[in-house]
């Protein structure tokens, strides 16, 4: 399990600067840089009406990993003990990323 620090308050999942979800997608199969990532697994809280009633915020939880140039990327999953998800203010998912991806 990986360590998750997202700073997108903009998504229905963030909590404290974790993630509701026991696990994430990070999407970008031609990434070379981090800006070319995304977290595929965003949701905007439109109007920051949801709250979380169901779930705690997750400090470790699995992380899917599409950027298969990254070198955290093992068998599609991310191996990296500790990301970050960043894009505070995003209102679609391309307007996030992971900023823990090192290209190969």
């Amino acid at each position: 399990m990986t360590k998750l620090d997202c700073n997108v308050t903009s998504c229905m999942h963030n909590a404290d600067n974790c993630c509701c979800k026991s696990e994430i997608i990070v999407d970008g199969h031609q990434a070379k840089e981090p800006c070319e990532t995304c977290c595929g697994s965003f949701d905007e809280n439109k109007g920051g009406a949801f709250t979380n009633l169901f779930k705690t915020p997750e400090k470790k939880l699995e992380v899917g990993c599409e950027a298969v140039n990254c070198i955290y990327n093992k068998e599609r999953r991310c191996s990296a003990e500790h990301i970050g998800i960043a894009g505070d203010g995003a209102s679609e998912a391309s307007q996030t990323e992971c900023s823990s991806f090192r290209a190969r």
